[in-house]
This record gives structure tokens, C-alpha cells and sequence, in this order.
């Protein structure tokens, strides 16, 4: 009887390990592992004038990345695309970037109904959001200000500030241009700011 138990009692421990780690996999909440991908540069702290200040050295001083190296870095994340997912031992992680340029192909200017012009792209936001924002950073845009909480960042360029803002239905997305008040960019120089982004987006 004891045995009988005892077996039953293994075959269940190991049929609920089996079924957590498969349900696990195919329900991963966003645990925030990935939010390093959304970091921002900031500049160097600033002191008032006359001040007299020990010269301060960064300890950990952050690499300059070009934005086309995203294309040929690994991929260190779940399925879904919203955790780090560690590789198994021995597990070789090859970039997929001939996997994505199907997902990530470049942008395509629209127009909604009042001629606002749009990018529209297909694929992970937040892959999108780091392909919009590194076309910008070699556009010699500066992003002075970025949302936590959502696609959104104000801009400056030499003719101007704005304010960029992706917004994410299923696998589209789509990028328009704000004035810093929130009212939309004019339609001309949103059309060829938008029209530099997807000649110079990674994919």
C-alpha cells in the first residue's frame, strides 16, 4: 500500500514539474529582464559655472554601439520575445537576422486621412522602437527625453524638436512625428524625417 503510494505520489510530483514548466513557458509574463534594450544615453553631469569640482571620471563608462550591430547580435530571449531566456549548456544562439528580415522589413510611409504621413513596420515593438531610435542617432538626432512607460521620445534635430511616438496593434506599428505640444509635425518635414528613418533602418 505504502509502495503504491509512494509511487503515485512520484508520478504526480513529476507530471505537475512537467506541466508548470511547459504552462510557464507558453504564459512568461514580461519580468522587465529586457528593459536594458530601452536604455537611454544621458549627458555627462553638469556643474554651475564657477563651481570648483574634482574632475569626475565614469567607473563603468558605457560602449558606443553601432545600430547595425543589433543585426548581428544573438537573440537571448523567450519565444514570445519578452524575457531573457538563458541558452542551455553548449547551446549555440546564431543571430536571426535572415529570420527577421521577414518580420523587420523596412518601413513604409502612409498617410491617414487628414495626409499625416505614418511609418508602418511588422514585428516586435521592442525590436522596432531600438531600429527606429538608432536610425535616428545616425540621422544626428538627439533624444533628449524617453518615456518608461511607452514608445515615446522627444527628438532634436537641426530643424527642430519633436516628439516620435509608436503605437502597436498585433504585429503592426506605426510611427508618427508630434510637435513638442503634442499637435502633429508639418506634413512635409515629418514626410522626410520619416522618409531618413526607413532609408537608414537596420533590416
Amino acid at each position: 500500500m505504502q509502495l503504491r503510494l509512494g509511487l503515485t505520489f512520484i508520478t504526480l510530483s513529476v507530471l505537475a514539474i512537467t506541466g508548470c514548466s511547459t504552462l510557464g513557458h507558453k504564459l512568461a509574463v514580461n519580468n522587465g529582464s529586457l528593459d536594458y534594450k530601452k536604455a537611454t544615453t544621458l549627458e555627462p553631469l553638469k556643474y554651475p559655472e564657477g563651481d570648483q569640482v574634482r574632475p569626475a571620471t565614469p567607473l563603468y563608462p558605457a560602449p558606443t554601439i553601432d545600430p547595425l550591430a543589433l543585426q548581428h547580435a544573438p537573440d537571448f530571449e523567450n519565444q514570445k520575445g519578452n524575457r531573457f531566456a538563458m541558452p542551455r549548456p553548449g547551446e549555440i544562439v546564431a543571430n536571426r537576422t535572415s529570420a527577421k528580415q521577414g518580420l523587420y522589413v523596412r518601413p513604409t510611409v502612409l498617410f491617414d486621412a487628414q495626409q499625416n504621413p505614418l511609418l508602418k513596420v511588422s514585428g516586435k515593438p521592442d525590436t522596432i522602437w531600438q531600429y527606429t531610435l538608432g536610425a535616428l542617432n545616425h540621422l544626428n538626432y538627439q533624444v533628449t527625453d524617453q518615456s518608461r512607460s511607452k514608445y515615446q521620445a522627444t527628438i532634436q534635430g537641426n530643424d527642430g524638436t519633436y516628439i516620435i511616438k509608436l503605437s502597436a496593434v498585433g504585429k503592426d506599428s506605426t510611427i508618427v512625428l508630434f510637435n513638442p505640444d503634442n499637435s502633429f509635425a508639418d506634413q512635409t518635414k515629418a514626410k522626410a524625417l520619416l522618409d531618413q528613418i526607413s532609408q537608414n533602418w537596420p533590416a
